[in-house]
C-alpha cells in the first residue's frame, strides 16, 4: 500500500495482525524487503509493517529531507495513518539510528525498541575522503558487489537474496544515497537517547565490519542502559538476510516477554531469548560479559 507521509509517497508492506504491531526500517541501500525472511515467520502471529523508507525501494524519492529527523517524522506518520496503538520499532542500521531518534521522543504506544545491527547515535567516525567513497559504493552492479563481498555480508549471502540487494540498491535515489555518508551519519543524537523509556534490544553480528559488537558495547550500550545485547554468530551486517530465523525468533520473544510481562528485566529477557536462541550469546551493558 501507498501512505502518505509528510506530503509524501511511502510504500508500506503490511502482514498479519494482533497488537503490538511491529514496525521495520530498513537499512542505507535496501527497501521493505530486506525484512522478507524475518517477516514470514512472525506474520502468522503478529502484525507486521516494513516501509520503505524515502528514496528506496517503491517510495518516493524527493530531492532533499533526508535528516533523520525527516525519516523519523516518516515513519511515524504511517504509525498514525494506520492507527497503531501498541507497537515496537525494529531499526536495522542506519533505520536503527532513526529508531533510535524515534524512541527518544517516547512517543504513544511505542512499547519497544529492536536495533538490528544499528549505526550508534555518534556520528560516524570516518574521514570525509571515505564517506565520499561510500557515496559510489551503490553506483553499479560491480561495486555493489564489491560492497557486498568486503563489507556487509563477507560471509556470503544466498543468490537470490544476493540479487534483491543489488536491485535495492541499485534503485536508491541519488539523493538518498548521499545524504546518509555525507550528512545524517554524522548527526549526533547520543544526548536524546537518554531519554529512551522503553525495554530495548540490540542484535549484532559477531563479524559486523561496518557496526561491529565491540562498536556498540561502546557508543550505543552506555547511552541506553537498559539495552540488552545478543550476538549472532559468524553473522555479518546484513543479519536480517544472514540469519533471519534467529533475528525474527530474538524480536518474537521480545514482543512476547513485552505482553507478558510489561518491562522485562534483563535477566528474564535473556533466559527467554536464549532458551529460544541458544546460537545466540547474550553480553551484559554494564560489564561487556560474553
Amino acid at each position: 500500500m501507498m501512505i502518505v507521509s509528510n506530503g509524501i509517497e511511502l510504500h508500506v508492506e503490511q502482514r498479519g495482525a494482533g497488537s503490538p504491531a511491529v514496525v521495520f526500517l530498513h537499512y542505507w541501500g535496501g527497501s521493505s524487503r530486506t525484512w522478507q525472511h524475518v517477516v514470514d515467520p512472525l506474520a502468522p502471529d503478529l502484525r507486521t509493517i516494513a516501509i520503505d523508507q524515502r528514496g528506496w525501494g517503491r517510495s518516493a524519492a524527493p530531492a532533499s529531507g533526508y535528516a533523520l529527523a525527516d525519516m523519523a517524522n516518516d515513519a511515524l506518520a504511517v504509525v498514525e495513518a494506520l492507527d497503531l496503538e501498541r507497537y515496537i520499532l525494529v531499526g536495522h542500521s542506519m533505520g536503527g539510528k532513526v529508531a533510535q531518534l524515534i524512541a527518544s521522543r517516547r512517543p504513544r504506544g511505542l512499547v519497544g525498541l529492536a536495533l538490528v545491527a544499528p549505526a550508534p547515535p555518534t556520528p560516524l567516525n570516518l574521514p570525509l575522503e571515505i564517506r565520499e567513497g561510500m557515496v559510489r559504493a551503490y553506483d553499479s552492479r560491480e561495486s555493489i558487489i564489491a560492497t557486498l563481498d568486503q563489507v556487509l555480508a563477507p560471509d556470503g549471502l544466498d543468490a537470490e537474496d544476493r540479487e534483491t540487494v543489488i536491485a535495492d540498491s541499485l534503485a536508491g535515489a541519488a539523493a538518498a544515497k548521499e545524504a546518509w555518508p555525507l550528512a545524517s551519519s554524522q548527526e549526533d543524537i547520543a544526548t536524546a537517547v537518554a531519554a529512551i523509556d522503553v525495554p530495548v534490544i540490540v542484535i549484532s553480528g559477531e563479524h559486523d565490519r561496518v557496526d561491529p559488537p565491540e562498536g556498540l558495547r561502546r557508543e550505543l550500550l552506555p547511552r541506553i542502559p537498559q539495552a540488552e545485547l545478543y550476538v549472532l554468530p559468524k553473522v555479518g551486517h546484513l543479519s536480517p538476510l544472514e540469519a533471519p530465523d534467529l533475528v525474527a525468533d530474538l524480536i518474537r520473544t521480545f514482543a512476547l516477554s513485552i505482553v507478558q510481562e510489561g518491562f522485562p528485566s534483563r535477566s528474564q529477557h535473556a533466559q527467554t531469548a536464549l532458551l529460544r536462541c541458544p546460537e545466540c550469546w547474550a553480553a551484559r551493558p554494564a560489564t561487556g560479559r560474553n
